[in-house]
């Protein structure tokens, strides 16, 4: 490892390896740091089509299809309500009308390997222990390499340390936990399964069941990807004092036709996994010399598989941000007010609709209605479902579409009574009003910006809009955007 580079980024996940490799594209010295010496295990298999856009960004998309991933046509819903489903053959203005499920120890490992290829050195098995900081600035991380310690200088830092949280929970110590998405998840894979009723070729299966959901995800090996989300409380309510999780886990398919029916002749292959408390946000994306990437800011829930479109898209925009402040076309301030706006409202846009979906009204058309508050587009009627389709495939986010006044407002206030999410929605009529006042509170830290991030001019951040060619960076707005800039990086 060299003694200085211009750019570290520490994790070599999705949102690491992206920016990474956007940077080396644009010419910046970039060095990667992870722990890890891959391929290693990771949850979070299937991919949004917007995922397609960004690995064309990096040169890899040939990679991706030449690999044999499990091509995902759409997703198959049973909840609230009749069958229903999500068709990316449906969705309008892009060419790639189809994304992957992917076994993440392969996809993240041709993620870093293809990073290696565009000139990032690249440093498996190397932890960063700590960063040191010349006053608030990091300038300098401690690693351990091969049994040593090594100092590596740089002028800016990525975190992409996922759930580890390098500067949130180390440093800034500002990670906050939803309460009402504090959810269990218990996975595990089998083989020899059917297939959903459902003519999409590999699609997701979300399947509600009284106290929580189901996910199948069909992979390329022949496996299926079968987990079930509980809410905390239910899930300890439910297992009581037994340790069997096998049990547990096997009961609930039971109860639950359409995945029973799906592995009726399959078998478990796999040791179960569980995870919990996976649903949080820090305060702040970005700082003085240093971006917050993918899982290290943020992550939601597994329910619209958002995670690797959030790692990826957050990683565009840290590349923007950081490649204009090297060529000295904006200020570091600037780019990370930018950057710090634009990934929150699209960590917003999908946290409102999943809210939408925990409370469990109305079926597929309150659905539907969420989603087109969350547009800037005015869907007809007849037209919600295009809205919802836009929003769950990632492709909202990179739409040419200008910021609407009506839309922010609608969203401020879902944002305001997102405290309303619970397990069960009747609950909260039981609540009293302090009591509520305390649930409200925690999701104080999401309702904090009324801004968006688009591609255009019009809907510029603080005056800065991303573009993508012909070099990726940032441009200025000459024209007055619909949305005011704030004056500093903390929004109220």
């Amino acid at each position: 490892m060299k003694d200085r580079t211009q750019v570290l980024v520490v994790g070599g996940g999705p949102a690491g390896a992206t920016v990474a490799t956007l940077l080396a594209r644009g010419g910046v010295e970039v060095t990667l740091a992870e722990r890890e010496v891959f391929p290693r295990y990771h949850i979070g298999e299937s991919l949004l089509p917007s995922c397609i856009k960004i690995l064309d960004l990096m040169g890899m998309r040939d990679k991706l299809r030449e690999f044999g991933f499990q091509r995902k046509e759409g997703v198959y819903f049973e909840w609230g309500g009749p069958s229903w489903e999500a068709r990316f053959l449906n969705l309008e203005g892009i060419d790639d009308k189809h994304s992957y499920q992917v076994s993440r120890a392969e996809f993240d490992q041709l993620l870093l390997e293809h990073a290696k290829s565009q000139g990032v050195a690249v440093h498996e098995g190397t932890a960063v222990k700590r960063v040191e900081f010349d006053g608030d600035r990091p300038v300098q991380a401690v690693c351990m390499q091969d049994g040593e310690e090594r100092t590596i200088g740089f002028d800016l830092l990525v975190d992409a340390t996922g759930r580890a949280g390098l500067m949130a929970n180390r440093h800034q110590r500002d990670r906050v936990f939803h309460q009402a998405f504090r959810n269990v998840a218990v996975w595990g894979y089998w083989r020899g399964s059917g297939v959903l009723p459902t003519d999409l070729v590999g699609a997701t299966g979300v399947c509600a069941v009284p106290d929580g959901w189901f996910w199948a995800i069909p992979l390329r090996d022949g496996t299926v990807s079968l987990g079930l989300v509980l809410h905390r409380d239910t899930f300890q309510a439910a297992r009581g004092d037994s340790d069997d999780l096998r049990a547990f886990y096997l009961n609930a398919i039971a109860a639950c036709p359409t995945i029973r029916d799906l592995v009726r002749d399959g078998a478990l292959v796999s040791d179960l996994r569980v995870e919990q408390d996976y649903s949080y946000a820090s305060d702040r994306f970005a700082g003085p010399g240093y971006f917050i990437s993918g899982d290290a800011a943020c992550f939601l829930d597994p329910l619209l598989s958002t995670g690797v479109h959030l790692a990826q898209y957050s990683a565009v925009l840290a590349a923007a941000s950081i490649c204009s402040v090297l060529r000295g076309e904006v200020s570091e301030q600037e780019a990370r007010d930018f950057y710090h706006a634009s990934y929150r409202q699209a960590y917003l846009r999908f946290f409102t609709l999943v809210s939408c979906y925990y409370q469990q009204y109305g079926g597929q058309r309150t659905y539907f209605w969420e989603a087109q508050q969350l547009t800037a587009r005015d869907y007809h009627d007849t037209e919600l479902n295009q809205a919802f389709l836009n929003i769950i495939t990632g492709i909202e986010d990179f739409k040419d579409a200008a910021a609407s006044e009506y839309v922010l407002g609608e969203m401020n206030q879902a944002h305001k009574e997102a405290f309303r999410v619970l397990r069960d929605p009747q609950k909260i009529a039981g609540l009293d009003p302090a009591e509520q006042e305390r649930a409200k509170a925690k999701f104080e830290l999401l309702d904090r910006t009324a801004h968006r991030f688009s591609l255009t001019e019009e809907a510029a951040v603080h005056g800065l809009y991303a573009v993508l060619e012909p070099q990726l960076g940032l441009a200025r707005a000459v024209a007055a955007p619909l949305i005011a800039g704030r004056a500093n990086g903390r929004l109220p």
